[in-house]
């Protein structure tokens, strides 16, 4: 997977589509699509999913995002985890701006795992208000991870 978002401790770097100048969308702002600070253009809301590279940031989106968080955790090797994986992009388009998804890769960041009792990938948790909400286990379409993100 390779999104053109990418995630540190204080939001989602954007690449502007005009002049690619890349910008941060705080956390707390994800919700609003921003302007470029070069050109003015505006930015896109973050309509992919979005890897974690650390537990430092993995925590700083769970307790700054307005926006509900759905994470997968998944891993290169696992074929359910690539069956679940478009799935996942498809749901992230249209929920640009209503929700955010992101990817743990599990053999990458194998404390989080640990932390969050997963035992089997791939696996699903949502948070609000940085507070875990729910789980849920195995590659699913679409459609049942938007009724996941809403239940």
């Amino acid at each position: 997977m390779s999104s053109i978002f990418t995630a540190d401790l204080k939001g989602i770097v954007v690449p502007c589509p005009a002049c690619g100048q890349k910008n941060r969308l705080p956390y707390e702002r994800l919700a609003a699509s921003g302007t470029c600070g070069k050109c003015e253009a505006s930015l896109p809301l973050v309509n992919a999913p979005v890897e974690i590279p650390s537990t430092a940031v993995f925590n700083a989106v769970i307790a700054a995002s307005p926006l509900p968080v759905l994470v997968d955790f998944w891993a290169e090797w696992c074929g359910p985890c690539k069956m679940l994986a478009p799935q996942l992009e498809r749901v992230a388009m249209q929920e640009a701006g209503l929700s955010l998804i992101v990817k743990v890769n599990t053999e990458a960041l194998p404390g989080l795992s640990a932390q969050y009792n997963i035992q089997g990938i791939p696996a699903l948790l949502l948070f609000r208000n940085g507070k875990l909400v729910a789980e849920q286990a195995g590659a699913q379409p679409a459609s049942a991870i938007r009724d996941f993100i809403y239940r």
